[in-house]
This record gives structure tokens, C-alpha cells and sequence, in this order.
């Protein structure tokens, strides 16, 4: 469609509906030479909701006029800004936003064809981007980054380095995407305002700044994935939306900070050009809108009760959710939605001692089940011999790293000789609870590969070559959060874990298909593909 539009027409449709734009005169340019470059990032961090079709439907204008436009996940972002997604959730926060991003977009009727998905990580680990960070924080004062980062960045009483390398690094996309322009919502001015005083600095080109306005939540304020009752989850259940719009702030003949009427101007009019109130007959019946400022009037009038405005939202509404709820529906996207967005603890204060990321040392979400909770360690088995009380039972003294080699009984006497234990190197579980064993308590598990059958066949688990007494274990992708100091037994973690935990058919130990590994390689065992490990 672009291509039959004016540079007119195409202007008036990229910023229509958009509170502010930076840079019209250099965006009419443009447009008078070829067609506009334009990204839109979303931090990778709480569930999207109801809000995102706000800037999905600017998305769409963008598509219409022609631009070529970049969606950046941007996952280190996600990170930085006060942790707010674990490292070791990041890739799974990020395809779930992927799918539930594109789900919104063919639900408006975008072509998927037309945009490029970028993520972060992809290119923000690189040399060049890494020198551009440090040349760039040789430039920007506390100040400015602190300031520039108000709105988006979560504000606490001791922020964090992190918090001031986002807005930075965010400047930085517009010249990596390789666009002329960035979009979002009106809280990113000031990342804005901070990309143009100092790309420039750097050599590159300062580029054009379009804002949306941000829609008000049901409570009133700011919709946030962070505040429950104040938005609508893209796949809550329809009675669920019904509960959340019977609560909202509504009231009466009041326009201001009221998120039901927000929601009919900044998505459902942009989207369908038309908004239909229904209600009985004996009130009037049915009445098709075709300008929103109409809508406004009446209801600012007392002609529209709150309650046929939100039972109408409510349909609307339903018509948008309902494709995404469909694709949901799939066990693969419901295994991704429960697996990127674990159920939150039930213990609302965190232990004492509890560390930061990814369910940490004694601390993190009790029903959190990640494999970064395991104490995973290299160890050295520096003496065995038969348990004295137990003929199937070995007695190990094995080096973990620490000041005295640990106790570990196993049951490995039918299927490995005392010889080949002594000296290996093997790969234990190291915060469970310590138990008794035939009298002698056993302070580590020795992780082995197994296959049942007649004879059952077990092999102990492999380190790489080079690896070191107390090196740690860790799953791919689950390497940066801090294991609890003992696991409970009540809660089964290890247990829960250990379902998803398989031997590959090239022998390499994985856990929901990513490898257990060291810094230096992979966990293998010798023979046993597709077993089990325990």
C-alpha cells in the first residue's frame, strides 16, 4: 500500500494518533527519497498485555506507509534493568515473547512477511557493540543516565551499575538496527532526548524520535505487567477479563485517567475505525461510533453508562484475544508460557540471605523448579572401599573443592570395580540433604548414566578432560543464577529436575535437551545413549 501513498499521506499515517514526534522535518525528508527505517525494542521481562496493541497498531501504520520496520526483544535489557528476568529465563522469556508478539499481530491482520525480529543478544555481545558501551560511558554522566532512565528503568533506593547502562545501550540499537528512526511510548523521552545529545558524539547520526502516548491501566494509572489488577493478560480467560473490566476505574461523566475509555481510543478505534456500544433496546439499543471524540463526548455526557462501555470493551476486546488464546492453546506454547514464567513463590518474603538472580543461595522461589538451583560440582573420588555393613554399597571420600573431601556412599559395587573408581573423576549433586546410609551419612550424590533392562547397565558421569575438583556444573543457559544452600526434601526440586534430565544419542548429559556442562566442555558418560541420570 505504501507505495501508492504520497510522501504526504505516508507522513500522516505514521504519525497519526502519536503524541510526540522528534525530528518531522528530517522525517518528511526522507520520505521524499525513499521509504523510513524504523524499530520498535520491548524488554524481554513481564507478561505482555492489552497495552501492547497500542504501539502493534502503530506498527501496522508504519507497514501501510511502506516503512521498512525492525521488532527488537531485547533481552539484555531485560537483564540489566534490575534483574528483572533472570539470566537463566532470558532465551525462554524471549521466544515466548516472540510468539505471543506475532500472535498479536496476526490477530490485527499484520503480514509477518513485512517486519524483521531482531533479538538483543544477537549482536550486543559483540567486540564492536562492547567498545561503543565503553566509549560511550566515558561520555555520559550519572546524571544524565540516571535521569534519562526515570521512566523505564525500575527505580530503586540502591540502583544498580546496570540501571545506568540501559538507556546508553538503547541509544546505541538506533545505529546497530542501521534505522532512521526509533518508536515507542512517551516514558522513553528521555532516552530519546539522551540518544540525540550524544550519538552524534560517537559519529553517528542522530535519528528521529516517535512517541505513542501511554494508556492509562483499569486502576487508573500506568498499565503494568508488574501490577496485576491493573491490566489484562493477552491470555486471560474471558471471564477473567470480565472480572478484571467489572473492576476498573469507570466512574461516571469522568474522562480523565480512565483506562476503559483509553483502551476504545488508543486500540480499538486505530484497529477498526469503529466502536459499537451495546445495550437493551429499552435503553436506546445498539450505537455504531464512528469518531472517538464522539464516544468521549457522550460518555463525558452521561449518554453512555460505565457499565454498557465496559461490557462492550469486553467484546471487543474478547474478538482480539481470542485467535492468541487459540495458538496458546498448544502444548508446546503452554510448556513454554508455564516454563518462561514459573509460578511465583508462595512465601512472599525472601529467606534471609537470599541472593539476587535465577532462585539463589537459599534463597530465590521456593516453587521455582530451575536447574541453576543444583550444587553441581566436579569432584575427584580419593579413596573407596566396601561400605562395612553393606555389600552392594561403596564408601567414597570424594574432592569437591573444599577444605575435607566429602563422604559419599553408592550403590555402584554390581556395575563398576573399585579400581576404576579410584581416582576418577566424577560429577556430584552436593546440596541435598544428608542421609544415613546402613549407618554412615552419605553428603553428596554421584551422578550416574543408566539403562534398566537385563542386566541394568550404569556408568558414572564423565567431566571434561582438564576439569578440576569443585569446578561447577551448571545447565547451558542456567549458568549465572546461585544454587540454594540445601535443597528441601519436601519440595522435591532435584526430583522434579531430574525427570527432564537424559543422556543424548552422541552421550553428552542434557537437561530438557541443553547440555550440563563446565567452563571447559561438556558432561559426558561412555556408552549409554539415551539413558537416564541419577
Amino acid at each position: 500500500m505504501g507505495e501508492q501513498l504520497s510522501p504526504d499521506e505516508k507522513f500522516e499515517l505514521i504519525t497519526r494518533n502519536l503524541q510526540e514526534v522528534l525530528g518531522e522535518d528530517k522525517l518528511k525528508q526522507i520520505l521524499q527519497e525513499r521509504e523510513l527505517k524504523v524499530y520498535w525494542g520491548t524488554a524481554t521481562t513481564g507478561k505482555p498485555h492489552v497495552a501492547y496493541f497500542v504501539p502493534m497498531s502503530k506498527i501496522a501504520d508504519f507497514l501501510k506507509a511502506g516503512c521498512e520496520v525492525t521488532i527488537l526483544f531485547a533481552d539484555l535489557h531485560a537483564y540489566l534493568d534490575n534483574m528483572k528476568a533472570p539470566w537463566e529465563l532470558l532465551d525462554l522469556r524471549t521466544q515466548y515473547y516472540e510468539q505471543v508478539i506475532k500472535a498479536m499481530l496476526e490477530s490485527i491482520g499484520v503480514p509477518l512477511d513485512k517486519l524483521k525480529f531482531v533479538k538483543g543478544t544477537d549482536y550486543q555481545l559483540s567486540r564492536e557493540y562492547t567498545l561503543d558501551v565503553y566509549r560511550l560511558s566515558s561520555m555520559v554522566t550519572e546524571h544524565d543516565a540516571k535521569k534519562a532512565g526515570a521512566e523505564v528503568v525500575k527505580q530503586v533506593e540502591h540502583p544498580l551499575l546496570s540501571g545506568l547502562l540501559y538507556p546508553g545501550l538503547q541509544a546505541l540499537d538506533e545505529e546497530y538496527l542501521k534505522v532512521d528512526a526509533q518508536f515507542g511510548g512517551v516514558d522513553q523521552r528521555k532516552i530519546f532526548t539522551l540518544a540525540e545529545k550524544y550519538l552524534p558524539s560517537l559519529g553517528y547520526t542522530k535519528r528521529i524520535h516517535m512517541m505513542n502516548p501511554m494508556v492509562p491501566g483499569l486502576t487508573g494509572g500506568k498499565m503494568s505487567s508488574s501490577e496485576e489488577e491493573s491490566k489484562i493478560d493477552l491470555l486471560d480467560r474471558k471471564e477473567d477479563v470480565k472480572k478484571k473490566l467489572k473492576k476498573a476505574f469507570c466512574e461516571p461523566g469522568n474522562v480523565e485517567n480512565n483506562g476503559v475509555l483509553s483502551f476504545v481510543k488508543h486500540v480499538l478505534f486505530p484497529l477498526n475505525s469503529e466502536f459499537v456500544i451495546k445495550r437493551d433496546p429499552k435503553y436506546g439499543g445498539d450505537q455504531v461510533y464512528k469518531v472517538y471524540e464522539e464516544v468521549e463526548k457522550d460518555f463525558a455526557a452521561e449518554q453512555i453508562h460505565p457499565g454498557d462501555l465496559k461490557a462492550s470493551v469486553e467484546v471487543a476486546l474478547n474478538g482480539l484475544l481470542d485467535p492468541i488464546r487459540k495458538k496458546f492453546e498448544s502444548p508446546e506454547l503452554r510448556k513454554l508460557t508455564s516454563t518462561a514464567y514459573p509460578a511465583p513463590s508462595k512465601n512472599k518474603a525472601a529467606p534471609k540471605g537470599a541472593k539476587g538472580a535465577g532462585g539463589g543461595g537459599g534463597g530465590g522461589d521456593d516453587d521455582e523448579v530451575i536447574p541453576s538451583r543444583l550444587d553441581i560440582r566436579v569432584g575427584k573420588i580419593v579413596s573407596v572401599e566396601k561400605h562395612p555393613d553393606a555389600d552392594s554399597l561403596y564408601l567414597e571420600k570424594i574432592d569437591v573443592g573444599e577444605a575435607e573431601p566429602r563422604t559419599v556412599v553408592s550403590g555402584l559395587v554390581a556395575y563398576v570395580s573399585q579400581e576404576d573408581l579410584q581416582d576418577r573423576m566424577v560429577v556430584l549433586l552436593c546440596n541435598l540433604k544428608p542421609q544415613k546410609m546402613r549407618g554412615i551419612e552419605s553428603q553428596a550424590m554421584l551422578l550416574c548414566a543408566s539403562i534398566e533392562g537385563d542386566p541394568r547397565r550404569v556408568e558414572p558421569l564423565d567431566p571434561p578432560e582438564g576439569a578440576s575438583p569443585g569446578e561447577r556444573v551448571f545447565v547451558d543457559g542456567y549458568d549465572s543464577g546461585q544454587p540454594d544452600d540445601k535443597l528441601n526434601p519436601k519440595k522435591k526440586v532435584f526430583e522434579k529436575i531430574q525427570v527432564d534430565l537424559k543422556i543424548s544419542d552422541t552421550c553428552v548429559a542434557q537437561w530438557k535437551d541443553k547440555d550440563l556442562m563446565t567452563k571447559l566442555g561438556q558432561i559426558t558418560c561412555k556408552t549409554l545413549k539415551g539413558g537416564n541420570i541419577s
